[in-house]
């Protein structure tokens, strides 16, 4: 996701246009199945509140994907790993900031498991195995991370990438980080929701409209309209 296609003139659109569409047909695709974490926190005895932070590419389609998923009570589109004075759209588009375009999902516990979460992360929202892209979005904003809120939160993502990994499950080692979540700070109010409001952008058409029915289809217990 770029500012360009938020202010683009036709032309400009047609290229960008095209640009995606060479880079998403050119970029290793995500695994159409993976298998569920071996290790995985155990659903809660009663509801609750955890939130971890998830950045994997552009944040419209991650939002969106959590946003159609069980077990999540919220997905806010915004920025993590970078400062408080550097967490605006512009800034971070600059690629300087160390902020990843991310995701804070809260989630109910006893409703959905980190790790099942973590599966949808790693199958339908994103490729782990692109570093610092992702499809057409090029820069280390755009790289993948899981920012965990809690140690079981940090032991199941590991492990589970350990596992991916040792199974051969892309043709390429996941490149994701794992590392603490030091601040989250949503992003401009344009952003939240952008997928509901802007359907038919060439931009949703192509990366993100895909993942939700890639969420639908291989997920149908997760998930809701």
């Amino acid at each position: 996701m770029t500012s360009r296609l938020l202010r683009a003139t036709p032309l400009l659109l047609l290229a960008s246009l095209a640009a995606a569409l060479f880079y998403t047909t050119r970029a290793p695709a995500a695994a159409p199945s993976i298998p569920s974490p071996a290790l995985d926190a155990h659903l809660a005895s009663a509801p609750g509140k955890q939130v971890i932070v998830l950045a994997g590419g552009c944040f419209w389609g991650v939002q969106a994907v959590y946003l159609h998923t069980k077990g999540v009570t919220r997905a806010v589109a915004g920025y993590s790993g970078g400062t408080a004075a550097t967490a605006n759209y512009e800034l971070v588009s600059g690629h300087g900031t160390g902020h990843a375009e991310s995701v804070e999902v809260t989630y109910d516990p006893s409703k959905i498991s980190v790790g099942q979460i973590l599966k949808i992360f790693f199958s339908v929202v994103h490729n782990p195995t692109e570093k610092d892209r992702q499809g057409p979005d090029v820069g280390p904003q755009y790289r993948s991370v899981v920012f965990f809120s809690t140690p079981e939160q940090e032991r199941v993502a590991k492990a589970y990438i350990a596992q991916l990994d040792a199974a051969k499950v892309y043709p390429a080692p996941i490149v994701t980080e794992v590392v603490p979540l030091k601040a989250f700070y949503p992003a401009e109010d344009y952003h939240q929701n952008y997928l509901a409001t802007h359907m038919d952008q060439p931009y949703i058409v192509i990366n993100d409209l895909p993942k939700l029915a890639a969420l639908k289809e291989q997920y149908p217990s997760f998930y809701r309209n």
